[in-house]
């Protein structure tokens, strides 16, 4: 079954909005894209400045492999250091078809 992970975060304060969408995309096609499982993401930006991201992976385990590497990953080094870790609210969930 589909796993939907959520990611809610914002950026560190002296990261512009321009900047983190090109290192979001970089992330994405170097990592993200080539992990076993991938399915699709999406990025979105609410008015307060918080983002949500949603990512689809093939099977929960194929999810928890990537989480279990990203933080160590040479291609996703950019991408967190835009972040502000303590504002990060991850989620997991099973795709429910209807």
């Amino acid at each position: 079954m589909t796993t939907v992970e959520t990611i809610r975060f914002k950026l560190r304060t002296d990261v512009d909005d321009a900047e983190f969408q090109q290192l979001n995309r970089t992330m994405e096609k170097e990592y993200l894209e080539a992990r076993p499982g991938f399915v699709a993401r999406s990025t979105a930006r609410g008015a307060d400045g918080e983002y949500l991201v949603t990512v689809h992976w093939a099977s929960p385990e194929d999810a928890e492999a990537t989480i279990a590497a990203f933080f160590a990953a040479p291609e996703t080094q950019a991408f967190l250091a835009a972040v502000d870790l303590e504002t990060v609210q991850p989620g997991r969930y099973e795709l429910i078809e209807s």
